[in-house]
């Protein structure tokens, strides 16, 4: 949620803001609005003051009471606009954020390692792969569980493992404090989240419970400290979240229908930060540095991507992506992404840091550590080898036990 003190001052900053970022909300009808609730809360503060300075139940003291009550009417309508206006606004992209439609005016800053694959002609796809191998099955999780789902088998089971403990193991001692979060939340926290105004059709609900499925481990994280207020030396607090997530994927029917690629669920490590305003832009820096150290030690093709403002998230104010290199699609997909939401989380949650005159709401950032699933996919392709078996990278071989995914036995 953005400051209505911000809004009033830059009017014309936040109109450019949603054009950039093709959100449509009335900034004219919500200013109007916030006009109205301002004075029908004087005139009611103005009338419960007379109510107090008269004694008994007189006409002029009933005359009174009956305004009261009619103005505590008025503004509560007026007040429930107000705030579905408020919560209809994204965050405002930063100056730093190039400016476009979609993901076609994505600004590509850097290429990282060599996508020509020296070992293979032809790369196979890694579904084809890994069926061979019996990694990934879809054909019996489609039985199971209905489309767009799999069973993850044998070694590649280690091989996830193995990721999440080179995560532990790489973003621990960088301050990162483990955390496994409730996979359901309350609404409020899911809107609070800022994931329910646009995007809520990606969300799972449960109806019986009222609860939501979480998307991200980020979902479940940043509510942690909901109402809470941090002292400025705590500050960055850095949290490692590992969760299965659930998403419908609405409006991707067609797209990457066959195996893992997108899917209703799988499982991920997500970086979550708080900090201090004056420090988010260079945490946001620092974790994209964690992403790519992640990505160099699994020594993957990747390319580093600044998201353009029609191609941020409801909630974000800028976000670097990472797409990594598949060889036999022949192009990026995209594995990571990193977002600095400032206080745009925070002041819906009412998270806060001790500070002079008063206190300051903090600023939330995320980013993520590894999509297992989409990991998974971009090793198979880019370690695979002529007689079909794959290199595991040597990164993670001290987990696993083994260099070499030859056949299905473990």
């Amino acid at each position: 949620m953005l400051d209505i003190k911000f809004i009033r001052e830059n009017t014309d900053q936040v109109k450019t803001g949603l054009l950039n970022k093709r959100a449509v909300v009335d900034i004219d009808e919500l200013l109007n609005l916030d006009q109205k609730r301002l004075a029908l809360s004087k005139d009611l503060d103005d009338l419960k003051s007379q109510k107090n300075k008269l004694t008994g139940k007189s006409e002029e003291a009933l005359k009174i009471k009956s305004d009261i009550q009619a103005l505590e009417s008025e503004l509560k309508i007026v007040e429930e606009k107000y705030l579905e206006l408020m919560y209809q606004i994204p965050n405002l992209p930063l100056a730093s954020v190039p400016i476009g439609k979609d993901e076609k005016d994505n600004l590509v800053l850097r290429k990282v390692g060599s996508t020509e694959s020296s070992s293979m002609a032809n790369p196979k796809d890694y579904l084809e792969l890994s069926q061979k191998l019996d990694l990934i099955d879809t054909e019996r999780s489609a039985k199971v569980s209905g489309a767009r789902f799999g069973y993850i088998k044998n070694r590649l089971v280690n091989l996830e493992f193995a990721l999440i403990q080179l995560t532990m193991e790489t973003l621990v001692p960088e301050g990162f404090i483990p955390v496994i979060p409730p996979f359901m939340i309350k609404p409020e926290m899911m809107k609070a989240m800022g994931y329910m105004e646009r995007g809520a059709d990606e969300i799972y609900h449960l109806e019986k419970d009222d609860l939501y499925l979480i998307g991200t481990s980020e979902q479940a994280i940043g509510p942690m400290h909901a109402n809470e207020t941090f002292e400025k030396k705590d500050l960055s607090r850095r949290y490692l979240g590992f969760s299965p997530c659930f998403r419908r994927e609405a409006g991707s029917y067609g797209k990457d229908t066959k195996g893992i690629l997108r899917v209703h669920q799988f499982d991920k490590l997500e970086m979550f930060s708080i900090t201090t305003p004056e420090n988010s832009a260079q945490e946001l820096e620092f974790i994209l540095s964690m992403e790519e150290k992640l990505m160099t030690l699994l020594q993957l093709p990747y390319q580093v991507v600044s998201l353009c403002t029609g191609d941020l998230g409801n909630q974000s104010a800028k976000t670097y992506d990472i797409e990594t290199w598949l060889p036999s699609q022949k192009q990026y997909r995209e594995t990571h992404s990193c977002s600095n939401t400032l206080d745009f989380q925070s002041r819906r949650l009412n998270i806060k840091y001790k500070s002079e005159p008063k206190n300051s709401y903090v600023h939330m950032l995320n980013g993520t550590a590894f999509a297992i699933g989409r990991t998974l996919i971009a090793i198979i392709e880019n370690y695979q080898q002529e007689d079909g078996s794959i290199l595991v990278p040597q990164a993670l071989q001290k987990y696993t036990n083994f260099t070499k995914i030859t056949d299905t036995a473990l």
